[in-house]
């Protein structure tokens, strides 16, 4: 790696899926492992293998699948089980790297841990050694080292280096430190560290204060080479370093940094929708870089300074970034060959079978609507990603409702040996009856904590996109509809969540 590269570790599928409601099924992180490898990262953090038989099945499905074209790591904890257990879900991959923690600050020393400096030396060397007993490339992270005495953050690194540390990750656990203050701790760690030139500087900031982006790039201005984040920014609590934003900045300011990444930049818009679809969190419209408002222009002036000079309020252009407007593209007439032509030029290679229910979703489509937009488009594609096992499929309702009336819903839903199954409810609205109506019939009650409706594309007649969070036997849940009829897509949001609790239990 050339000095002037900064690597891009995404933990999108580990730390990103530790967002409360985030969980992804297997095929789900095979889907975004595939494109993650599309968008050029440098490592994937594929899961916590020993966490559960789930995550160990993914990393070994990803090693499997991705491990030649990619680096694909493992997160251990500095216990010979959990080593053991993130080398056996590696094994098959051609490139590999298993990931070691061990907490090092003195609040987590006292109060978690339990153990005094010398312990955690001890324990450190001897599980790096481990690791590197399995794996040339071996990553150590000393957790919480933002908050750590400077002087013991260095001992610990050299002593893991020593011991066979390939990269040294420099974590802000709990999104404490300021750019001034990470600064400090990676110039501290270049200037008093000797073999720290034997080991890959790699920041890892978390967004408790909105500052991980700051962070990871003062980071690298100090002299750090590899950043992990996420897409959208996604993970516990306020989430970690956003990807697309640490991308961009490097590369719209590369006059300041003098440094590029191996990203695919124009990937950068259709991963972060897919990750969004497949853990059910929104993008904020006024998200940088792939929010729906980052590139609109409101106010009079702009709009005019566009228009004559796009570089007088723009610093990116949308297509740098894959941005997908709301272009008219197709209508009922056009054919498979048109359809394929668009599908791929947005980005998207589908099988034939795939592309065959989402063609015939489209002309379905095409006769509720007059105009078809590539937002629309996009909408038929990420319907195809999420993969719930269908305990429930609606198969018709019929609401009622009005002022002064009492709203009424009656649903027939066929379950997984095509049985119909038929009830009614009445509720303090169209969506209520619905809701009531589908936890009659699947025997589910839930407690909704969140509903957000908004539209695909623009018209009168757009689809209507609903996205729920659904409280079921202590865990949360996410559903996703999206159909012309705005009460069909509250309908299939929330039995998309109610089958998805079925699926765990």
């Amino acid at each position: 790696m050339s000095d002037d590269t900064v690597m891009i570790f995404d933990t999108t599928l580990r730390d990103g899926e530790q967002s409360p409601g985030c969980s992804m099924t297997t095929s789900e992180k095979m889907k975004v492992a595939g494109e993650l490898v599309e968008l050029g990262v440098d490592i994937i953090e594929a899961g916590f293998p020993i966490a559960s038989p789930g995550d160990f099945e993914a990393v070994q499905k990803i090693a499997q699948e991705f491990g030649s074209q990619t680096t694909i790591c493992a997160l251990s904890r500095c216990r010979k089980d959990d080593i053991d257990r993130a080398w056996e879900s590696l094994k098959e991959a051609e490139k590999s790297r298993i990931h070691v923690f061990l907490a090092t600050s003195s609040i987590h020393r006292e109060h978690k841990l339990k153990m005094n400096k010398e312990q955690i030396v001890e324990t450190a060397v001897e599980m790096v050694k481990r690791a590197r007993d399995y794996c040339a490339d071996v990553e150590f992270s000393p957790e919480d080292a933002a908050r750590t005495e400077k002087d013991f953050l260095c001992e610990v690194v050299e002593k893991a280096i020593e011991a066979g540390a390939t990269t040294v990750n420099i974590p802000d656990t709990v999104g404490y430190a300021t750019p001034a203050h990470y600064h400090g701790v990676i110039t501290t760690l270049k200037q008093n560290v000797p073999n720290i030139n034997k080991a890959i500087i790699s920041t890892h900031c978390h967004n408790d204060l909105g500052l991980a982006v700051a962070n990871s790039l003062s980071a690298v201005e100090a002299g750090a080479r590899q950043i992990e984040c996420t897409v959208n920014g996604l993970g516990e609590r306020a989430g970690n370093c956003a990807l697309e934003e640490v991308v961009m900045a490097l590369k719209t300011r590369s006059d300041y940094y003098g440094l590029h990444t191996n990203i695919n930049t124009k990937r950068l818009y259709p991963i972060s929708h897919l990750v969004s679809t497949v853990t059910g969190m929104t993008v904020q419209r006024n998200k940088a870089i792939v929010g729906k408002n980052a590139f609109a222009h409101e106010a009079g002036i702009h709009q005019h300074g566009v228009l004559q000079e796009r570089t007088t309020y723009e610093i990116m252009h949308p297509e740098d970034v894959g941005y997908i407007g709301t272009n008219l593209v197709l209508g009922k007439h056009s054919g498979r060959h048109a359809f394929r032509d668009r599908i791929q030029s947005l980005g998207h290679n589908l099988d034939d079978e795939t592309f065959q229910r989402i063609f015939d979703e489209f002309i379905a489509l095409a006769d509720k609507k007059k105009e078809i937009y590539d937002s629309d488009i996009i909408a038929l594609i990420e319907n195809q990603v999420t993969d719930t096992p269908e305990k429930w499929k609606i198969a018709r309702f019929h609401t009622s409702a009005g002022t002064g009336t009492i709203a009424t819903a009656t649903i027939e839903l066929s379950d997984e040996n095509e049985k119909i199954h038929c009830d009614a409810a009445t509720g303090d609205g169209p969506v209520d009856a619905v809701f009531r109506a589908l936890e009659r019939i699947s025997g589910t009650s839930g407690v909704l904590e969140q509903y957000h409706v908004g539209s695909v594309s623009s018209g009168k007649d757009a689809q209507g996109e609903v996205r729920v969070e659904v409280l079921i036997n202590g865990k949360l849940y996410t559903g996703r509809g999206v159909s012309t009829d705005i009460i069909e897509s509250s309908a299939k949001a929330y039995l998309q969540a109610i089958n998805k609790a079925a699926a765990k239990q």
